[in-house]
């Protein structure tokens, strides 16, 4: 799992068994979908652990509430990461197009309004695909600033890519409360976070030969169509 270079990630996890409810679940996503890095498997397996065991701080949740809170946090954090891209991200981009240096780079402003253009066109299954990757989960928001993707066609594919995702660490903590006590969560967590973790870098590498095979693949000339 990653650790924060903040605090240990176990102290945080056992402080989160200890204080877990649907507010902390929904704050500490919105962090873990913005620009500050944080670890989605610290909140939402406890979160649905304790709502599957009612107990503790768990009681009264609900496992269903929790993904759903934790998608709503995922968003909010998803949206702060388009906002500022926008905002500050794209004029820098443009600048730095139409500057001495950017022409240098073989960046000008056609290719970054072409960018856009194919971001804008690709950009919803991106955006849905990039939820469910590792260190991409957080960063794919920036591009969509950037190319001012569609805000609704943003928030349905983010929210659709953060329930998925979401719903599988919901899924793995009901599991881990019919076979894990308190003591061995935080262990267990770790545990399959890492097989977690390599699925989504092979679905990564899935997804970039994909983009590879479209990009190099033999066009078809006129006469292979009419053929």
């Amino acid at each position: 799992m990653i650790l924060l270079s903040l605090f240990d990630a176990s102290q945080f996890f056992s402080w989160f068994v200890e204080n877990a409810n649907y507010w902390f679940v929904f704050v500490f996503m919105v962090i873990e979908s913005s620009f500050i890095p944080f670890p989605s498997e610290v909140v939402v397996p406890p979160a649905a652990y304790l709502a599957c065991t009612d107990t503790g701080a768990g009681a009264g949740m609900n496992i269903y509430m929790v993904a759903v809170m934790a998608t709503l946090g995922a968003l909010v954090g998803a949206f702060i990461n388009y906002y500022l891209a926008l905002w500050i991200g794209r004029p820098v981009v443009y600048r730095f197009a139409e500057s001495r240096l950017g022409h240098a780079c073989l960046v000008n402003r056609e290719k970054v309004e072409k960018a856009e253009a194919y971001f804008d066109k690709h950009g919803a299954v991106s955006t849905f695909v990039g939820r469910l990757i590792p260190a991409i989960r957080q960063l794919i928001s920036i591009p969509a600033g950037i190319s001012r993707m569609n805000v609704a066609t943003f928030a349905i594919f983010t929210s659709l890519g953060a329930l998925v995702w979401n719903s599988i660490l919901a899924l793995l903590g009901y599991w881990l409360s019919k076979t894990v006590t308190p003591d061995h969560l935080f262990e267990k967590v770790e545990e399959y976070n890492k097989y977690l973790t390599w699925a989504g870098y092979a679905l990564a590498l899935i997804c970039v030969a994909y983009i590879l095979w479209n990009a190099f693949k033999p066009k078809k000339t006129q006469s292979d169509k009419e053929v």
